[in-house]
């Protein structure tokens, strides 16, 4: 028996015959609190998941007149209003699983949340409705423009599929589900590893602190050698009181390279492949990218760029772009092969190279540090485009500590930076793995027992 034979004696059935609903709630601004519970809206959502970055809130003790559009952890949500199929980033008819710190958030209007009711299972579900047939499916049958496309309620739930058996249905939801639980295992990984390169900066380079130990008579907690390369006591800055020996710089002090990059005229929507050309909206922070919204540039094009060819270790600015008036900053750094071997970045992105007495890792840093992110952030505003010119970048105020406090800290944070992007590149393979066993797993053409073997090479 073929495997097309053993996926057609699976029955077919009726999504709506096998979850229960609830469509979101259309809050209202006036509901919306500084902080609070959140409010989960489209924009929210992510290819996959969503994003709890930039969620309204609603005040906690109105939050049980809302009980029936809580999220739980393993809910299905499906955006039913958005941009149609002339935007090939749109979320609409596209399902997304609720992470676990999206777990009890409030759902807004224009989505809607499904649960299995038992005859299906949860997990399952999530990934037969990742299949592209049911995103095609909706699409085709939307409502409205081809560029603001509505699903109705009644259209997701004739949605016909054929189902494995129960057994059958948590094994290939095992399968898939233990790949996507190591991409999370690695991201959960890589905060935390962010996180604690993040506290050393903060420790030495904001806060001063061995420095104010030893002025105070007190243990550093540092091995004795790097101790001893602080002084102290400190001196008067442009900065206010700053380690003695250091010193107050601009950026244009320590930077080897300043560059914008470019696209072909007529931009670049009418290309699907060639060398991944990186935008303001990829430009988020350390081992983060949405392969969803990749974008190109011909291999023509890109031969004959003087600028904007991505090096590893590139620190990476959101240059301009936005709301009118408004420029909130965004600094990344890729490497490693992660997100691409070979990328370029558009007009809207700074590539920056520091002098290697300054380095890679420090730059990161130093720009994501709240002082400069307020600097760049007032610089940038109130302009008709929000952002920086490069005059502005090369200006930002720059602590330059002595070398040998900088090699230190390079030490320290290095593996760090490194396991973070072997982690990015490990969750893509893995990403990549998983998006080749759904179609196949879910239409019989691969055996449960062989993509467990496949998984054994892999993990």
């Amino acid at each position: 028996m073929t495997s097309n034979a053993r996926c057609s004696t699976w029955p077919e059935v009726r999504l709506g015959d096998l979850v229960e609903h609830r469509k979101g709630y259309a809050f209202k601004s006036s509901d919306y609190r500084p902080f609070g519970h959140p409010i989960v809206r489209v924009s929210n959502c992510t290819d996959r998941s969503i994003d709890m970055h930039g969620c309204n809130f609603l005040a906690p003790e109105d939050v049980t007149q809302y009980e029936s559009v809580m999220l739980r952890h393993g809910d299905v949500v499906i955006a039913t209003v958005g941009s149609g199929p002339s935007n090939p980033n749109s979320l609409v008819g596209r399902a997304i699983r609720v992470p676990p710190e999206a777990d009890r958030a409030l759902l807004n209007q224009n989505t809607v949340r499904l649960r299995s009711t038992g005859e299906i299972d949860q997990r399952f579900l999530f990934y037969r409705l990742r299949l592209r047939d049911f995103q095609d499916y909706l699409i085709g049958g939307a409502q409205g423009s081809a560029n603001q496309a509505s699903i109705t309620l009644g259209l997701i739930f004739d949605f016909l599929f054929r189902l494995p058996s129960p057994s059958g249905q948590k094994a290939i939801a095992h399968i898939l589900g233990t790949l996507d639980d190591k991409i999370e295992l690695n991201r959960r990984m890589n905060e935390m590893l962010e996180a604690m390169a993040t506290a050393i900066f903060k420790s030495w380079f904001v806060d001063f602190d061995p420095v104010r130990a030893k002025a105070e008579g007190r243990n550093p907690n540092l091995p004795k050698p790097i101790a001893d390369l602080f002084p102290n006591r400190f001196e008067e800055s442009e900065l206010g009181k700053i380690p003695r020996g250091w010193q107050v710089r601009t950026l244009d002090d320590a930077l080897m390279e300043l560059e914008t990059g470019g696209r072909p005229k007529g931009g670049v929507s009418g290309y699907s492949t060639g060398i991944p050309s990186i935008g303001a909206e990829s430009i988020v922070g350390l081992g983060i990218f949405n392969y969803s919204k990749t974008k190109y540039v011909p291999q023509a094009f890109f031969d004959v760029m003087t600028k904007g060819r991505v090096q590893s270790r590139d620190v990476l600015l959101y240059k301009d772009g936005g709301r009118p008036g408004e420029y909130e900053p965004h600094v990344a750094m890729f490497g490693d092969g992660f997100p691409f071997n070979t990328c370029a970045i558009n007009e809207h992105v700074y590539r920056m190279r520091a002098k290697p007495t300054f380095g890679q890792n420090f730059l990161f840093f130093w720009l994501s540090s709240d002082l400069v992110i307020e600097e760049m952030r007032i610089k940038g505003t109130g302009v008709a485009i929000p952002g920086l010119n490069s005059t502005q970048v090369k200006s930002l105020t720059t602590l330059v500590p002595i070398c040998e406090v900088m090699r230190a800290f390079d030490a320290i944070v290095e593996p760090l930076i490194a396991r973070v992007l072997a982690d990015c590149n490990e969750s893509r393979t893995l990403a990549a793995l998983r998006d080749t066993l759904l179609p196949k797993l879910l239409s019989g053409d691969i055996l449960v027992g062989d993509a467990e073997k496949l998984m054994e090479t892999t993990l």
